[in-house]
């Protein structure tokens, strides 16, 4: 695209990575060589989980900027402590509850003997997060071991499978003005490749508190609906009124509140080819939650427990330019956020993005 002139180099400026894709090359977190994503949904709910495996252990990084996060292993990934590589991360739904689907995919990857070295045998290195969607079907159908388990034992390097599944399944998005005006949410993944064979790609489960805007057009594409359902909220309206759930074609609205205000979360990886440190996987997570900020809105709030991971498999030698990478996992994950609420179906109560005329 950066060979065409004129006025046609601006639309290739802001169109979104989704919109350039012509071909059917792998466009999602598996185009990193070396990285495998398996989901298991439990559809009776629906809730699930998606493992990302990195079976020859990738260096990572996290930046948890949610104030209502629910997370494991995370503190090994501070550069300062000793170990250097994770071998998966899990993303699950099902709340605290869901944070046992990780010991699946460490007894999985213990069978393979895949793991930290140690004098007593290996030692599986998974960190872990969770979104809340209990709210969802039967709250007592949660992802556990056996969840984590299937997912990690059907990981592929196939292209990502998106919307209604794993992570994703019971994801809903938009409950800021009234958690019975919310849509669903899903999962979704996106990856830019260079042509000098540098990937940087995102995987997010997208279930915020907030609305989910298009970066391309700014204009909000799911989220809180108006009182009579038809249509999407403006929020930006809403949040610059003194009285909020008034107005904006919200009448009787309300802001969410204690009881709904641990029922989000949006989780991510960003993962790249390129040879980083801890410390610069950390700075790539902490980049990455730019995409965010573009595609959630409003983003980072108290009621979410938003987390990205970054994984760096080291395929690609060479000095890395952390600019560049950070801008374009911020890319990455802005896409992959409007892609997963373009793959999600609706369900009882949430309605998609595509049942909206």
């Amino acid at each position: 695209m950066i060979r065409v002139v004129g006025a046609l180099i601006v639309l290739a400026a802001y169109a979104t990575p989704s919109e350039q894709r012509s071909d059917t090359a792998n466009h999602t977190l598996t185009a990193v060589t070396g990285l495998k994503v398996g989901h298991h949904t439990l559809t009776t709910r629906p809730t699930g989980c998606t493992v990302i495996l990195a079976e020859a252990g990738a260096v990572a990084g996290v930046d948890v900027r949610g104030s209502a996060p629910g997370t494991r292993e995370t503190d090994l990934l501070n550069p300062v402590n000793l170990v250097q590589q994770v071998h998966a991360i899990v993303l699950s739904g099902g709340s605290a509850f869901g944070l046992s689907a990780a010991d699946g995919a460490v007894k999985y990857l213990d069978e393979k003997r895949v793991g930290f070295s140690t004098g007593a045998g290996v030692v599986p290195i998974v960190p872990a997060a969770i979104l809340f969607d209990l709210q969802v079907g039967d709250r007592t159908i949660r992802p556990g071991p056996d969840c984590g388990y299937a997912a990690a034992h059907d990981a592929t390097a196939s292209p990502v499978v998106e919307g209604n599944v794993g992570a994703g399944a019971g994801a809903t998005i938009g409950k800021l003005l009234r958690s019975d005006r919310g849509m669903k949410g899903g999962l979704g993944s996106s990856a830019i490749e260079l042509p000098g064979g540098l990937v940087v790609a995102a995987l997010v489960a997208v279930n915020a508190v907030g609305n989910v805007v298009d970066p391309a057009t700014g204009q909000f594409i799911a989220g809180g609906r108006t009182e009579d359902g038809s249509r999407i909220a403006d929020l930006r309206a809403m949040l610059r009124l003194n009285l909020p759930g008034r107005g904006a074609g919200v009448a009787g609205s309300r802001p969410a509140d204690a009881q709904t205000a641990l029922e989000n979360t949006t989780l991510g990886v960003v993962a790249t080819n390129a040879s980083l440190t801890k410390a610069q996987a950390t700075k790539l997570a902490q980049m990455a939650h730019d995409g965010y900020a573009r595609a959630i809105y409003p983003s980072h709030l108290t009621n979410d427990g938003d987390v990205i991971f970054a994984l760096a498999t080291g395929s690609r030698p060479g000095v890395p330019d952390m600019n560049q990478l950070g801008a374009l996992a911020a890319d990455a994950m802005a896409d992959a956020i409007v892609r997963a609420v373009r793959a999600a179906t609706g369900i009882p109560g949430y309605p998609a993005a595509r049942d909206l005329k």
